[in-house]
C-alpha cells in the first residue's frame, strides 16, 4: 500500500461524503477508494452481489402476515432525496396498517439502533425497524428492492411472497456502456412488480422489459413548500440546482447557462445549490450553500426569481417544490420531463445554452411572462398529494395476491 495516497484518499473520501451522504452508490465509491489503496481489485469480491445466491428459507404460507413489507434500501445517507421519498411512503403504509422493516444492504457493521436515529433526526421518525444485511431481515409477505444493486438482494432473498421494484429513475443511465450498465438494466427483467416514480418509467419499464408497472406521482410538503417574503425584492436571483457528481442533472451544461445569463444580466446574482463547490472554478459571482437541510429549503427558493433544474433521466422533487414556492422553473425538453412539466407549468427547452440561457432572461425581464408562468406551477403542484399517493401504493400491494387483509383494506379504500 503506497502510505503517501492516504491523506488524498480520505479528502476524496470526505468530499464525497460531504457533497453526497451515503447515497445509493455510496458502497461503489468506497470500495473504489479501497481498491486504489490496496493497489489491487478484487472483481470477484466487488461484484459477487450479483450472482444468484440464495438468501433465507423459502417462504411458506404463515410466515409472515400480509400486512408486513420489507425494504431493501442502501445505506442511508443526510440529504437524500431517494430515501426522503422512500420514507415518506413508508410512513403512509404505516398509517394504513402495514408493519414495514428497512433492510440496508450494503453496511456491514452498521448499528441498526444508530441507523433509526440517524433517519429520525435526517428525515423522520418511523416505525419501521432497521436490519443490516439480507442475512438478518426476517420473512415478510412483500420485499421492495428500491435501487438496482438492492434488486440483486430481493431476487436472492427467498423468505418472502412477492417482490417488488420501487423505481425512482432509470439506473443504467448512470454508468457508461459496459458492466454496471448491464447489471443495472437486467434488474428490469428479474419479473418483480414495478412501482415506478412518474408514468415515464412505467412506460419505459413495461415496454422495454415486459415488467408489470404501476405509475405513482410526486408532490411536496404543504406545510413547508409556500411561498415566502422576499428579502431583497429588487435583486434578480437565480436558483441552480449543481450537483457535478451526478451527471444527470448537467452541471456542466447549467455552468455555462448562467454564464451567459450573467453576461446578458450583469446585475443577476447566482446561487448554486446542492454540493461544495469549492474546487471549481466558476465564471461568475455566486453564492454557494452546498447542501442545504431540509427546512431551509423554502426560504432559499422563495429569494429567487427563476430556477433552472436540469434533468437528463427521471426528474427529481425539486420542480414541484420550486412551483410550490412561487419560483418559476426551467428545465430542458425530453419525455423524462415532460411526463409533469408542460408549457404551462414550466419553461421548457432544448438543451443548449442559446435556448436555456434566454428563456432564463425572459423571464428575468418579463414579470407578466413570469408571472403567467408561476400560475401555472401553483396550479400543477397544487393537484398533487401525497397522501394520496399513499394511499395509491397501499392500494397497489394490497392487490397482491393474498395480501391486505379485511381491516387493512378497509382503511386503503376508506
Amino acid at each position: 500500500m503506497n502510505l503517501a495516497r492516504i491523506p488524498k484518499l480520505l479528502k476524496a473520501a470526505n468530499r464525497y461524503r460531504t457533497q453526497h451522504g451515503l447515497v445509493p452508490m455510496c458502497r461503489h465509491a468506497v470500495k473504489a477508494m479501497r481498491r486504489q489503496a490496496l493497489g489491487q481489485s478484487d472483481i470477484l469480491r466487488q461484484f459477487s452481489f450479483v450472482l444468484e445466491t440464495p438468501v433465507g428459507k423459502p417462504f411458506v404460507n404463515g410466515d409472515a402476515a400480509p400486512n408486513t413489507v420489507n425494504w431493501f434500501i442502501p445505506a442511508v445517507g443526510r440529504g437524500s432525496g431517494g430515501h426522503l421519498n422512500i420514507f415518506r411512503f413508508v410512513r403512509y403504509l404505516e398509517q394504513l396498517g402495514f408493519e414495514c422493516r428497512l433492510i440496508i444492504t450494503d453496511a456491514p457493521g452498521q448499528d441498526p439502533a444508530a441507523v433509526e436515529r440517524d433517519i429520525a433526526s435526517w428525515f423522520f421518525p418511523l416505525a419501521a425497524r432497521v436490519y443490516i444485511g439480507s442475512d438478518h431481515a426476517p420473512p415478510a409477505h412483500i420485499s421492495l428492492a428500491t435501487a438496482w444493486h438492492t434488486a440483486y438482494d430481493v431476487r436472492n432473498f427467498q423468505s418472502t411472497l412477492h417482490k417488488c421494484y420501487f423505481v425512482q429513475d432509470f439506473e443504467p443511465w448512470f454508468f457508461p456502456s459496459g458492466s454496471a450498465s448491464t447489471f443495472a438494466e437486467e434488474t428490469y427483467r428479474f419479473g418483480f412488480t414495478g412501482i415506478t416514480a412518474g408514468s415515464w418509467l412505467a412506460d419505459v419499464l413495461h415496454r422495454d422489459y415486459g415488467m408489470p408497472t404501476h405509475a405513482i406521482g410526486f408532490s411536496y410538503d404543504r406545510d413547508l413548500y409556500k411561498p415566502l417574503p422576499r428579502s431583497a425584492p429588487a435583486q434578480k436571483r437565480v436558483f441552480f440546482y449543481a450537483r457535478p457528481n451526478t451527471p444527470r442533472r448537467s452541471f456542466e451544461l447549467g455552468i455555462l447557462v448562467l454564464a451567459e445569463v450573467v453576461r446578458r444580466i450583469p446585475s443577476t446574482h447566482v446561487v448554486l445549490a446542492g454540493a461544495d463547490l469549492s474546487e471549481f472554478k466558476i465564471p461568475f459571482a455566486y453564492e454557494n450553500p452546498g447542501i442545504v437541510d431540509i427546512a431551509d429549503l423554502p426560504e432559499l427558493y422563495c429569494q429567487c426569481d427563476v430556477a433552472l433544474v436540469l434533468s437528463f433521466s427521471n426528474l427529481s422533487l425539486l420542480p414541484l417544490e420550486l412551483m410550490a414556492c412561487g419560483v418559476p422553473v426551467v428545465s430542458n425538453r425530453a419525455p423524462y420531463t415532460e411526463w409533469l412539466l408542460n408549457d404551462g407549468n414550466s419553461r421548457l427547452e432544448r438543451p443548449t445554452v442559446p435556448a436555456l440561457s434566454g428563456a432564463i432572461c425572459d423571464l428575468l425581464q418579463n414579470p407578466q411572462v413570469a408571472e403567467r408562468q408561476r400560475a401555472g406551477g401553483f396550479q400543477t403542484s397544487a393537484a398533487t398529494d401525497w397522501a394520496e399517493e399513499g394511499r395509491r401504493l397501499g392500494a397497489i400491494l394490497s392487490g397482491l395476491a393474498g395480501t391486505a387483509p379485511a381491516r387493512l383494506q378497509t382503511r386503503i379504500d376508506s
